[in-house]
């Protein structure tokens, strides 16, 4: 007598090795299925706008959010500490009031991300540009974030 699955373990008192997780897997399962109709649906992450890269080079710290039909003046950019925060509002035209949606997905509404820099910067020296829907921010790190060529003597 073997137990079903992926190993043949003898049945005398044992359990299946993922038995316990192949029932709460069936629980979960169920109970989305009550809550939003189907089986999985409603346990996607939920998404942060604007979707960003954070990257870097020897002099500064780069920013690029994804923004699409915002305009400049829309946003308010604020760097304050180790913080760059990103902030406005996202506006969608109106599909009128007859219009029967079959999936929504874009939001309208105020946004906004604080995204923490890994070192001290130069609040004095931001630059950002918004082009074609993707907002590149640059930051000057500060001279103490820096690295520094050390001579051996």
């Amino acid at each position: 007598m073997f137990a079903r699955g992926l190993f043949n373990y003898p049945t005398m008192g044992w359990r299946h090795p993922f038995s316990e997780l192949e029932r709460m897997s069936r629980q979960m399962n169920q109970l989305t299925q009550g809550l939003f109709g189907r089986p999985g649906l409603g346990w996607r992450p939920a998404s942060v706008f604007p979707a960003i890269n954070l990257t870097e080079d020897a002099d500064s710290y780069y920013v690029r959010a994804e923004l699409p039909g915002i305009k400049a003046d829309a946003l308010d950019i604020q760097a304050v500490g180790r913080n760059l925060t990103l902030s406005g509002e996202r506006t969608i035209a109106s599909e009128g009031e007859t219009v029967r949606y079959h999936r929504r997905e874009r939001e309208a509404g105020k946004f906004s991300r604080t995204i923490g820099l890994p070192g001290e910067i130069d609040v004095n020296k931001v630059a950002a540009k918004l082009a074609n829907g993707m907002l590149t921010v640059t930051i000057a790190k500060a001279e103490a974030a820096k690295p520094k060529q050390i001579t051996v003597h």
